[in-house]
């Protein structure tokens, strides 16, 4: 029998997890090796060597949702006295997420040898972002970590919900256009053929709106398999580039400029930008530091941009409203409420007022939307599939003509 790699997690004589490849026969000898050196075996699987690859279909992606209902479990345990060892082990057995609970495993281990929570966030920092692992370095600092964990779910919770009023108010239109496209190409493929051969059997000249809808049936064996081709490469190239900076540097400025749907993305950039810099504000982060992780997880190049430009002036001594006024992403309601805050000295207060503006706004917003487009997307599912049935039955007018 050849040998293959093993990977393995096993816990040692003082409790410490470790992990390691070894090369055996089966997992049965690489479990008796590891039993002979003293380890308990955690897990072991074959990785593989030479042809022989494992197979992976990638890891399930860490979301905001996985993050927000961590951070609120373990901020409840810690609140209720349970040292952070042990509430890091039991939010590793029950979080759902497999990357997750691996990840958790991690810090786990890292805390257990000694270091902060936060430095051992920060080293799984893609998993863990910015702003919860500042939130959490805050929260050791000023020993507040339960409440500062509690911050971090909050936010995190607030933003899953305004992404969500977002989702579920597209997806009827988005549904019901698919549909109509669904329903056009079965038609050209399917329906317009018999229709075809009917009235070449038939003889006579089709009307104009016949022709163009029997040359698309024609073109679709050489369109369609184009389309899905490069609808496939567009696909993978967007997985993979679309969060370089240069696509960003271009999709994230159109977005805003887009007739219907600019203002919906704006208003969501504003509400996550000013909740983040509100819940890092009153944690006691740094206001230059807190610029920092916000223009890194405001998720939109123009609002970082902007933080950045904030950020620069702010070093040398101006107010954040002042740099602010100068670009045009942010309106001047923002603006002035800003500045109110920092002559009240209560910034944080007021940030977290325009933030609960906005999500109402973006609640509106797609709620107006959704009202809008759903007749609009009926009608054009009707014209579409109503135009091709008329031009399927023009012909039908002369027909006995062409029988008699």
């Amino acid at each position: 029998m050849g040998t293959n790699t093993y990977a393995y997690k096993v816990r040692d004589t003082t409790g410490r997890f470790r992990e390691g490849k070894v090369r055996a026969g089966s997992e049965n000898a690489v479990a008796e090796k590891l039993l002979g050196m003293g380890y308990v075996p955690l897990e072991v699987r074959r990785t593989g060597t030479g042809l022989q690859k494992e197979i992976s279909f990638g890891r399930r992606k860490v979301t905001t949702k996985d993050l927000a209902i961590a951070a609120r479990q373990l901020a409840t345990m810690v609140d209720a006295g349970l040292s952070l060892l042990r509430a890091l082990t039991i939010l590793g057995e029950q979080v759902e997420n497999p990357e997750l609970r691996r990840v958790l495993v991690k810090v786990r281990q890292d805390v257990e040898a000694g270091h902060s929570l936060s430095a051992a966030l920060a080293a799984e920092k893609l998993v863990f972002p910015p702003f919860m692992i500042s939130m959490t370095r805050a929260g050791e600092s000023g020993g507040f970590l339960d409440g500062a964990l509690r911050q971090v779910a909050e936010t995190f919770e607030a933003d899953v919900k305004l992404r969500s009023q977002v989702k579920s108010a597209m997806t009827y239109p988005v549904v019901v256009f698919c549909m109509a496209i669904l329903m056009c190409i079965g038609m050209l493929i399917f329906i317009v053929p018999i229709f075809e051969k009917m009235f070449t059997d038939l003889g006579g000249d089709l009307p104009a709106p016949t022709k163009v809808l029997v040359m698309l049936s024609e073109s679709m064996k050489y369109v369609l398999p184009a389309l899905g081709v490069l609808g496939f490469g567009a696909a993978f190239w967007w997985r993979r580039h679309g969060r370089d900076d240069n696509v960003r540097e271009v999709v994230d400025p159109l977005k805003m400029k887009l007739p219907i749907f600019g203002q919906l993305t704006t208003k969501i950039a504003l509400a996550r930008f000013t909740r983040n810099l509100s819940t890092l504000l009153s944690a006691g982060v740094p206001v230059l530091a807190s610029l920092d992780i916000v223009a890194d997880t405001s998720g939109s190049v123009v609002i970082a941009r902007a933080v950045h430009d904030v950020r620069n002036s702010v070093s040398q001594g101006e107010t954040i409203a002042g740099p602010l006024a100068r670009h045009d992403v942010f309106p001047s309601m923002t603006v002035q409420m800003i500045a109110s805050g920092e002559e009240a000295g209560a910034v944080d207060q007021m940030l977290r007022r325009i933030s609960q503006f906005y999500d109402e706004e973006v609640q509106a917003t797609t709620e107006a939307l959704t009202s809008l487009i759903e007749p609009l997307m009926i009608a054009f599912l009707g014209v579409v599939v109503g135009s091709m049935i008329m031009a399927l039955y023009m012909p039908m007018f002369s027909v006995f003509d062409l029988i008699q």
